[in-house]
């Protein structure tokens, strides 16, 4: 199945237990190793990952739970709309 961008969606998941940047490449390669995962900036000062990824692919609460699965705490998401590269 080839991917299209135009169906990717950009969710914002606020994450309780990160303090340090290595907290960070713990979550970012967790939520990266989920199929259709195409894009994840994590920041531990604002306690938030930003995750672009292919709804058909893959879904929020499996996003969530691959947090919880790296030993934080994935608590809400916010969805919005990716911005176009043009």
């Amino acid at each position: 199945m080839a991917h299209k961008p135009a169906q990717d969606r950009l969710v914002l998941i606020r994450i309780d237990g990160m303090h340090c940047h290595q907290c960070e490449q713990s979550v970012s390669k967790a939520i990266s190793a989920k199929p259709g995962v195409h894009e994840v900036e994590v920041d531990f000062n604002t306690h938030q990952a930003s995750v672009l990824f292919d709804p058909a692919a893959v879904k929020i609460a499996e996003l969530m739970a691959a947090v919880n699965d790296a030993g934080y705490k994935a608590v809400c998401f916010t969805r919005t709309t990716p911005k176009s590269k043009s």
